[in-house]
């Protein structure tokens, strides 16, 4: 019998968990052209993978954060992990498109991963020594997503799925065995935290740094949305081209989080956060820059978002742990919101970026849709700094 941890968790154990919330959502999606196929579907329902994915997961981090506050991080993981495992076996077996898609939005349990890792860091430990913690989870989750075209390419897209049952049990056992409870004050009933969430909401702080993430997100979630078309149309890669390219981002996302994991210790959330914005949008006006000029090139469009993906790994360790520090009785449940937030503006990206991002606009499209987003992440993180100095 495999005894249960009492013990706060090693680095590993939280760098498993966020790495597989972020592959759920990225390593098939060089598949879904060969998903539509098998299913003999049209690509806008397979695409519902991805956005009704994130809508599901927006409302389960809701109530995930509360729940997590209510009765300890270590029960709502394990569950969310068990829930992700048999849903991917769902997705595996899966003989009409429907049937996929439901246990796909069922796999959004799994959100729990990159909801709550957050939490528990800042339950061990305090803001700045959290933020670069989560640098280091940052840079190893960031290599997940670059598994998915060599896995689509070798041995389709039910292997993907096959993977997450084997990962998500995996995940599972390692929790069971070393993820030990480190809420040590639960709330005593839903009534408490929902009397003490007006303090959260009503925090400026909270939405500065809320709101910095979402939009660093959304520039990504864009760029996921727009880039297979734009690549096609101008490029005609195949799926595993397509992949490699796709984890450009992810690689400058690795690199970003190194610098946050070094440096978040010896400046404040906020200096961070300005400094991660500044980056994301250089390197998107540059590439935006060159279009104009007319040099359209793979190295183009995507030498301008690798500056995204950097952009974010300086900035988003420091934002999670500046919304998770505003209250911190309330690390979980701030946690809901937050990540609601962020998955739930994704999902409208996604859906902007369908409508902006085409035949005509291509690459320019799909930069300026990411610039938008950039940008107002970084009015964002001006504001937590202006309300830092008063």
């Amino acid at each position: 019998m495999l005894s249960a941890a009492t013990s706060p968790p090693r680095l590993i154990t939280l760098i498993f968990l966020t790495g597989l919330s972020t592959l759920s959502l990225n390593m098939f999606l060089p598949s879904l052209v060969n998903i539509a196929e098998n299913f003999e579907t049209d690509y806008a329902i397979v695409s519902l993978s991805i956005a009704g994915y994130l809508a599901v997961t927006a409302i389960l981090q809701i109530m995930i954060g509360s729940l997590s506050d209510r009765f300890g991080r270590r029960p709502v993981l394990l569950a969310a992990l068990f829930i992700f495992s048999i849903a991917s076996l769902g997705c595996l077996l899966a003989e009409n498109i429907w049937v996929f898609l439901f246990f796909r939005f069922m796999q959004g349990a799994i959100i729990a991963g990159s909801a709550l890792s957050p939490a528990v860091v800042r339950d061990m430990m305090p803001a700045k020594q959290a933020a670069s913690i989560l640098g280091y989870i940052a840079m190893a989750m960031a290599i997940a997503p670059m598994l998915g075209p060599m896995v689509d390419e070798l041995f389709g897209w039910r292997s993907s799925f096959l993977a997450y049952v084997v990962i998500g049990l995996t995940v599972f056992t390692l929790a069971w065995l070393d993820l030990g409870e480190t809420n040590k004050m639960p709330s005593k009933s839903f009534g408490r935290q929902v009397k003490a969430y007006p303090a959260l909401l009503r925090s400026s702080r909270f939405w500065g740094y809320a709101l910095c993430t979402a939009f660093s997100t959304g520039a990504f979630y864009a760029f996921l949305a727009g880039a297979p078309l734009v690549t096609r149309m101008l490029f005609n890669m195949s799926a595993g081209t397509l992949g490699i390219y796709l984890g450009s981002i992810t690689g400058g996302f690795f690199l970003g989080s190194f610098i946050a994991a070094r440096f978040s210790k010896n400046y404040s959330l906020a200096t961070m956060m300005l400094a991660g914005r500044i980056i994301a949008c250089s390197g998107l006006l540059l590439g935006l820059a060159l279009l104009a000029l007319g040099i359209v090139h793979e190295f183009t469009l995507f030498g301008a978002t690798i500056f995204v993906g950097i952009g974010n790994g300086v900035t988003m360790p420091s934002s999670n742990a500046g919304a998770m520090s505003v209250r911190a009785d309330l690390a979980g449940s701030a946690s809901g919101p937050a990540g609601a937030l962020t998955v739930g503006g994704g999902a409208i990206l996604t859906g902007v970026s369908g409508v902006i991002v085409t035949e005509n606009t291509a690459a320019m499209g799909l930069l300026w849709m990411m610039f938008g987003a950039s940008f107002l992440g970084l009015l964002c993180a001006v504001w937590v700094l202006f309300l830092d100095r008063e």
